[in-house]
């Protein structure tokens, strides 16, 4: 038994009507494509705005932690040198200074 070949198979180039329809989807998924690459470069730029702003509040925090530093340093060099005069009232003095703020922060924290 023979089969007929009746077509079924078209062999050479696409009709047009499918040839359209690929190149509208082709647009189309170049368009969206597009959007996406639009939507890219917009995140990447608030990413850039962020880091710089970051960037800017690390800088003045560094410069804060280098001021309190310095003040930091100077306090404790000064009360060094005031125990090394001979004075010694003066640490003792500022050893119950500190007992009594404590204190005091204590009994306002606890009946607050």
């Amino acid at each position: 038994m023979r089969r007929s070949h009746s077509g079924g198979y078209a062999y050479g180039p696409l009709p047009s009507t499918s040839h359209d329809a690929l190149e509208e989807e082709n647009e189309r998924i170049a368009d969206e494509l597009k959007d996406k690459i639009s939507l890219l470069k917009a995140v990447s730029i608030d990413i850039g705005t962020e880091v710089k702003y970051q960037e800017k509040m690390l800088n003045g925090m560094d410069e804060d932690f280098e001021r309190t530093s310095g003040s930091l340093t100077s306090s404790v060099s000064r009360v060094l040198r005031m125990a090394r005069a001979g004075h010694n009232y003066y640490i003792i003095y500022l050893f119950l200074f500190s007992i009594a703020v404590f204190i005091v922060l204590w009994l306002v924290l606890k009946f607050k």
